[in-house]
């Protein structure tokens, strides 16, 4: 088991991360370091990124060497409960290894960042809206699992039932690198509650996610790019019906890319979500660019509907949900519905991080 902990400090390369902490460190001590405030600010979250993963190697590291000294005394002792308290800790050391071993996967530059997921509702009719209903659900339960915070950008709500589409931020440590996973066209299979005769059918539904830029990212916006239309929000209907023009559209006119927020009263906090959403989608357009891959990452500009699914979720005749990216899949419907997301985002992860990823 020693010379196991020593490997896996190779392979999560703990040495060199160590090193790295420490030279930041030292910058950060040094006098007028916060002269530069936006320097100063990626260092800290750096050295403070570092500083975790050289902490939890720490901690497996520690559990490490008690399970050898609990399987030695069990062994020189023959002593049953020992060995069982041995069997349980070392299923801990497990989780914990596999933990860190998710975060390493998590190396790409934008993967620490907070996400903007946004969701529409494709080919299906109302399954169609109503499936993309149930996705928003999914991810705010998979937030909440994850204890991240959720905020709603944008709400258009279909008119027989669930929604056209969402926008939302879901911020915690590493949102986008997991939430990248789920970006495609993900198809539900069912009996469907609108049809009288209660035969099975398919809809489909498109989930795109993009880092949420903060301040210590400069992106530049030359206003006179930005065309900016206002509209009523209208709600569900009734006396919710919003009669003032508060909803917001923001047009990069270089890129032809649009966003839209209608979830504040006010004009003015929807023009500032807005902006938000429009500099998240030209910072994943840059990425894109570089890395060539802006069909692959970008779902809303592939056709939403047979042929260009990432994930299927069925729910008759059988009960399964399969990843058609991993092979990944489960039989808890219900469950990953729920929130539980995991396995498959940690899937894609590996696969990506091996070059399995194909292009869809």
């Amino acid at each position: 088991m020693q010379n196991a902990s020593t490997h896996f400090g190779g392979i999560f390369d703990i040495e060199r991360k160590q090193r790295r902490a420490d030279d930041l460190a030292r910058e950060s001590a040094v006098e007028g370091f916060w002269d530069d405030n936006e320097r100063a600010l990626k260092v800290m979250k750096e050295k403070g990124g570092l500083d975790r993963q050289v902490s939890d190697w720490k901690a497996v590291k520690s559990l490490s060497d008690d399970v050898v000294t609990l399987l030695e005394l069990a062994e020189e002792m023959e002593d049953v409960e020992t060995a069982e308290e041995a069997r349980q800790q070392l299923q801990v050391l497990e989780a914990d290894v596999r933990g860190m071993e998710i975060r390493r996967l998590l190396s790409a530059e934008d993967d620490a960042m907070d996400c903007i997921l946004e969701i529409n509702a494709g080919a299906g009719g109302p399954d169609a809206a109503d499936w993309a209903d149930m996705l928003l659900r999914m991810y705010k339960r998979w937030a909440e699992r994850r204890g991240f915070t959720t905020e709603l950008l944008d709400l258009q709500t279909a008119e027989e039932a669930g929604i056209r589409g969402a926008t939302i931020a879901i911020r915690g440590d590493y949102a986008f690198g997991y939430l990248q996973a789920e970006s495609g066209v993900h198809r539900l299979v069912r009996i469907s509650p609108f049809d009288q005769n209660a035969r099975r059918h398919t809809a489909f539904a498109a989930v795109a996610a993009y880092p949420e830029v903060d301040d210590t990212i400069e992106i530049n916006i030359n206003p006179a790019d930005i065309k900016m239309e206002t509209m009523r929000a209208s709600g569900a209907g009734g006396q919710h019906i919003n009669t003032t023009d508060s909803a917001v559209r923001l047009r990069h006119l270089p890129t032809g890319i649009a966003v839209l927020c209608r979830a504040e009263r006010s004009q003015h906090k929807n023009r500032d979500k807005a902006m938000k959403m429009l500099r998240a989608k030209l910072y994943q357009l840059e990425l894109d660019k570089r890395n060539e891959a802006q069909d692959e990452v970008n779902a809303k500009k592939k056709r939403i509907d047979f042929g260009s699914q990432i994930r299927s979720y069925v729910m008759q005749p059988y009960q399964q949900v399969k990843d058609l990216r991993t092979g990944e899949s489960v039989g808890d419907v219900t469950g990953v519905l729920e929130g539980k997301l995991n396995g498959f985002m940690e899937a894609w992860l590996a696969a990506r991080a091996e070059g399995r990823l194909e292009e869809s």
